[in-house]
């Protein structure tokens, strides 16, 4: 399974934030040139953090964007399925549906995969993905 540029981009930003100093913040600008990614890109993922109550942003003179105590303890797996969302990997309907569709055991075994995959990352908390040796690289960027 492959992540979308966006979920990976959400991860990335999430761990950035995880890694900050209690009460100190960063601007989306700042996320954006310590990820090497366009700020336009950095804007619409924090803006679907923020809508999952992962990221707080506030705007304006002391503003800027700080992990939640739930986006800290948020299950990895939890947050890839609200990013990527729930679709099949495989799509046997559409304008050209797969003729093999009535008995193909493809698609239940590539959603059976997927499911394992998610349940994988159930236990790991945005927390535990920062632990050295990766917080100190994170806290070096930018």
């Amino acid at each position: 399974m492959r992540l979308t540029k966006f979920t990976d981009l959400a991860l990335r930003v999430t761990m950035r934030l995880a890694v900050m100093e209690q009460g100190s913040t960063l601007t989306t600008r700042q996320v954006a040139e310590a990820m090497a990614v366009p700020y336009t890109h950095t804007a619409k993922t924090i803006a679907r953090l923020q809508h999952l109550g992962v990221v707080e942003a506030r705007r304006g003179h002391g503003g800027g964007l700080e992990l939640t105590g739930f986006g800290r303890t948020a299950s990895l797996g939890w947050l890839v399925r609200e990013l990527e969302g729930e679709e099949e990997v495989v799509v046997c309907e559409g304008e050209t549906p797969c003729p093999l569709r009535a008995a193909c055991r493809l698609r239940g075994a590539l959603r059976d995969a997927q499911q394992a995959f998610y349940a994988s990352m159930d236990p790991i908390t945005i927390d535990d993905l920062v632990a050295s040796p990766t917080g100190p690289v994170l806290l070096s960027l930018g």
